[in-house]
């Protein structure tokens, strides 16, 4: 999900000024920091594991012995709470939050540097706004008891404090790392005069009632976002300069609404397919499938192009990353493709451009986003995503077909029967993963989240066992990358359900309902006009912050309009693909030409034809319900 190079907060040294001397309080604070690090990562690490042992017990015990344990969700929740915490503390320390670039990614490096210690010190002051609610938030819940564990609800929110706190050091720790003291100062002065404004101005927001949502979920939101801060910690921003200086509600407000959002035990589908999708890639599952579909069609005019809208198909969703799965897919097909002359703009474009066709595709993180916070079944959804991404392969097929009809075959290898045999024998464990994952969902063997461990099972059985390449000194980093990947997700949806939950008592949402319902041209005008909206959201706040930001309140909408959810569902992931993967601000677009090692000022001249034909995909799942729901 992260979609910028240079990590936040890491400016280089010639834009950060001469090199300042280490003191002794220093280098203790630092060396402090390091253990903090390695505790974290290694606590995070053990909770994936732990998550992944109780799941796959709790689901092998119910299903072959007919005895669920009736704990073993509560205690995943638990767990799962400390896991996202933990695994934003290590994205915050890496730089992995997601993080709107489009605005800062022409300045020099002098100005970034300068716009990054703001950034820093912005989250520093919120974080340590929120440790005291957190604080207050824990008193609140320790008396109370779980109900099926009977332990205090204090081990779930202290999840809460320990991340806000450990955030806090690491963000402190960031600044004087890669800020020099000048850059410091300025920064906490500009906070700090703009705490004393807001503070001053609190009466006249008091008054201004609703029309201050504009001013803190809109200027100030788009302000943290512009000037580099990430997305999660921009929308705490807005939620809590809203609530502290503009209603008489308690801060304490935020940290439980947070842990509510990031306590749907749907959610920790998101680690565990994080987790799968990298044991696929240390397991060869991914290789061996891309292996058998060039023996097929990678002779004919196009033909590499169709194996690789084909890999997207297969392997797209599994590992909860786009740049995972495009990563996975272009290092082995793009050198071969520039060899028959194909333009290496084109290549970088149809690469984005499956991104988005993909979007759909079971188990998508964004899918799984939606059924949590809407409550549209998963499985419906699952069964439903599958045509509309058809669609839009079709329609890429489309501008291969016209982009290829030149192409130089003369390099290209044509594989007998037998080779092609033999690749389909080593692709089958691959290409069956996907076939049990999706039937398990849908016929009831396993929950979203369940199905994942049993991925998780089968990737590591195939790699030790079949293709014998498993390589267990990768494991512990995949641990580690996947609780920082999980956590910068997390981190999203719980700053977007308080957002959510503070524009829903405002009474925001049932004026947007009355809005939309003023759009004319009845049920289609409504889609239409959603599906626009929902490519802007996109091409801005990415996938999961969008929906968990706007599928509460949009999607009642689309039930009162008589729109299907799962219709609308489909609507929404695509065209948030759309907009994430269209330039010149749909920042995933730029990720593709990092993968593809393409300036983006070569590939954007080559990116509208296939935009063009995503496009009447969209307008077809659109405006064709069947396309959604004709297989549910």
């Amino acid at each position: 999900m992260q979609i910028e190079i240079s990590e936040f907060g890491r400016a280089d040294a010639a834009a950060s000024g001469p090199a300042q001397p280490v003191h002794a309080g220093t280098r203790l604070f630092r060396a402090a920091d390091r253990g903090i690090a390695r505790a974290t990562e290694a606590a995070a690490a053990l909770l994936v594991l732990a998550e992944v042992a109780l799941l796959g017990t709790s689901t092998a015990s119910r299903y072959l012995f007919a005895h669920p344990f009736a704990w073993s969700d509560e205690l995943a929740a638990i767990l799962f709470l400390w896991l996202a915490m933990l695994g934003a503390v290590i994205a915050l320390r890496r730089g992995e939050h997601m993080r709107l670039t489009a605005f800062i990614r022409g300045l020099s490096p002098e100005r970034r540097a300068w716009l990054d210690a703001l950034a820093l010190m912005l989250v520093a002051a919120l974080l340590l706004g929120l440790v005291m609610p957190s604080l207050e938030h824990y008193e609140e819940r320790v008396v109370g008891l779980t109900p099926v564990l009977q332990v205090s609800e204090g081990w779930r929110s202290a999840a809460m404090l320990v991340g806000a706190g450990l955030m806090l050091l690491t963000a402190i720790d960031r600044l004087i790392q890669h800020a020099t003291w000048i850059q410091i100062g300025a920064a906490l002065a500009a906070v700090a005069a703009a705490y004393g404004l807001l503070l001053w101005l609190a009466p006249w927001f008091e008054d201004l009632g609703n029309g201050s949502l504009a001013i803190f979920f809109v200027l100030f939101v788009i302000a943290a976002m512009a000037i580099g801060m990430p997305i999660a910690f921009a929308f705490l921003v807005g939620t809590v300069c809203y609530i502290a200086f503009s209603t008489t509600i308690p801060l304490s407000i935020v940290p439980s609404r947070m842990e509510e959002g990031m306590s749907h035990l749907i959610l920790l589908a998101v680690p565990l397919f994080v987790l799968l999708g990298a044991l696929m890639e240390i397991s060869g599952l991914a290789q061996g499938m891309i292996a058998f579909l060039v023996s097929l069609i990678g002779h004919r005019r196009g033909g590499l192009q169709y194996v690789l809208l084909g890999a997207m198909y297969l392997v797209s969703g599994i590992s909860g990353a786009k740049a995972a799965d495009m990563a996975a897919v272009a290092p082995a097909l793009f050198p071969e493709m520039k060899k028959r002359g194909n333009h290496e703009g084109d290549l970088t474009s149809l690469l984005s451009a499956s991104a988005v066709m993909s979007e759909t595709i079971p188990p998508s993180i964004v899918l799984i986003t939606v059924g949590s916070v809407t409550g549209v079944s998963i499985a419906a959804l699952f069964t439903g995503g599958l045509m509309p991404a058809l669609v839009g392969m079709l329609a890429l097929c489309a501008v291969v077909w016209w982009q290829s009809r030149g192409e130089d075959l003369a390099s290209a290898r044509r594989f007998t029967w037998g080779e092609k045999g033999r690749l389909l024998l080593v692709a089958l464990p691959g290409l069956g993963l996907p076939v049990v994952i999706r039937t398990a969902v849908v016929e009831g063997v396993a929950t979203a989240t369940e199905v994942s461990t049993i991925g998780v099972v089968y990737a590591v059985l195939v790699g030790v066992f079949v293709y014998r390449r498993f390589e267990w000194r990768r494991v512990y980093p995949v641990l580690v990358d996947t609780a920082s990947l999980s956590g910068a997700i997390l981190l999203v949806v719980g700053a977007a359900t308080a957002i959510a939950w503070a524009l829903t008592q405002s009474g925001f949402s049932q004026q947007l309902v009355a809005l939309m319902g003023l759009v004319p041209g009845g049920q289609a005008g409504f889609l239409v006009v959603s599906a626009l909206a929902f490519i802007v959201l996109g091409s801005v706040l990415e996938g999961v912050p969008a929906i968990v930001l706007f599928g509460p309140l949009l999607f009642p909408i689309a039930r009162q309009m008589g729109v299907n959810e799962v219709h609308y569902a489909m609507i929404a992931v695509f065209a948030m693909g759309f907009g994430l993967f269209t330039p010149p601000f749909g920042v995933g677009f730029y990720l593709a030409c990092a993968i593809g090692r393409v300036s983006p000022d070569v590939a954007i001249k080559r990116a509208w034809p296939h935009l063009a034909a995503l496009f009447v995909a969209l307008m077809l799942i659109t405006l064709i319900p069947w396309i959604s729901i004709g297989f549910l």
